[in-house]
């Protein structure tokens, strides 16, 4: 027994090492994946490019599944699965310019960090463990799923939980999204997201001066939203991200809309924040409606859920949690328990043990056209969730 614990210290030491030694190889494939776009929603060329790199690691039964996931299989000596996923899309429109641009210590590029790092650190993590031979008791299911951004609503974790012939056979999950390994997300904020939608008249902005103005309605809207306030404690959040309409300038606008982004910690306050938004919208028609009473002719306005993400909480506890935070603090961090918005909200909401850890480096500005990226001392990342899922295997 003692020298077969030697003989894991010793691999364990040579997969850290490795991911050390080959930080700028993997540095490189991160680079590759940024410049490959992948905009929510058009995620198949990276897919692509990514069930060829699962095969190059040596993944077995690769796959791209119905929803646009990419599978691969490190069998373990139990089926029973640990998936470990990083999300191929981007949080921008198609036609983004994704070159990298490297300026000193700093790169630039949008999703270089979110999540192509990620992407980039499962790779890593995959060469690793057969570079030093290391076999697990869970079976290791590597997952580049599609659908985590914006309105992708989680589609792809949804799919590969809910509907994927393997869901039977998930038994925790590991997101690698965002930079700092010390950071161990174990709770989900929850998230809903509407488009909300006016609809009015129209007609020439002079002759017909005094109908009501679907993007007036919205910006009726936009006001009252913009006054809601919302507690600190549990955080709730709110945004109007997009918005959009009319014909042209000289037309009264027939059809405007604005898509809302609210979050909380507590599903309680989101629902409230939830009333809040509705009710804007109504008193936004109906003041618009109003003021232009004199014309006979309305606004109406409907919201649709575009977007639904769960809260939940995986309990601090729970050895997937607890496997996180001793990875991290073996790596030279001081790790903490937050809150986000990850893929990890679904199958935290299926009773399921999912956490979500970063992939090394440091970043800021994600989710912008300035999202930059450090390389330096990136490799602890990965190391940090080769750790986690040895440390969970062992338990």
């Amino acid at each position: 027994m003692l020298s077969f614990l030697l003989m894991l210290a010793e691999a364990v030491a040579q997969a850290l090492g490795y991911l050390e030694a080959n930080h700028t190889a993997h540095l490189d494939k991160q680079v590759q994946i940024t410049e490959i776009p992948a905009p929510t929603f058009h995620e198949g060329e990276r897919a692509k490019f990514m069930a060829g790199e699962f095969r190059r690691v040596g993944l077995k039964d690769v796959e791209i599944d119905p929803q646009g996931n990419v599978l691969g299989w490190r069998p373990g000596a139990s089926p029973d699965t640990l998936v470990v996923a990083a999300h191929l899309d981007i949080s921008f429109e198609p036609g983004v310019n994704t070159k990298v641009r490297k300026e000193g210590k700093r790169w630039h590029a949008p999703g270089l960090a979110d999540d192509s790092r990620g992407l980039a650190c499962i790779l890593g993590v995959a060469e690793a463990l057969n570079h030093a031979k290391i076999e697990t008791r869970r079976t290791l299911l590597f997952v580049a799923n599609v659908g985590e951004e914006g309105l992708g609503d989680l589609n792809g974790v949804k799919y590969l939980f809910q509907q994927s012939r393997h869901k039977a056979r998930l038994k925790a999950f590991i997101s690698v999204d965002g930079i700092n390994p010390a950071r161990v997300v174990n709770a989900g904020t929850g998230v809903k997201r509407y488009r909300v939608t006016v609809r009015g008249p129209g007609g020439h902005s002079y002759g017909n001066f005094g109908r009501p103005n679907a993007a007036h309605a919205i910006g009726r809207m936009i006001a009252r939203l913009a006054s809601i306030e919302v507690p600190g404690t549990p955080r709730t959040t709110y945004n109007v991200g997009k918005i959009g309409g009319g014909t042209a300038v000289n037309a009264i606008a027939e059809e405007a809309w604005m898509e809302v982004d609210l979050r909380s910690e507590a599903p309680a306050e989101l629902d409230r924040l939830e009333l809040k938004m509705m009710e804007a919208m109504r008193l936004g028609a109906e003041v618009e409606n109003k003021f232009r009473a004199a014309s006979g002719q309305k606004v109406t306005a409907e919201a649709k859920l575009v977007g639904n993400r769960p809260a939940g909480v995986t309990a601090e506890g729970n050895a997937l949690v607890q496997a996180a935070l001793a990875a991290a603090r073996k790596t030279g961090h001081q790790p903490s328990l937050t809150t986000s918005s990850t893929d990890s909200n679904l199958p935290i909401s299926l009773g399921i043990p999912a956490i979500t850890i970063g992939g090394g480096g440091r970043s800021d500005n994600a989710h912008s056209l300035d999202e930059w990226f450090e390389p330096e001392g990136a490799w602890r990342g990965p190391q940090t969730v080769l750790l986690t899922i040895l440390n969970y295997d062992a338990i």
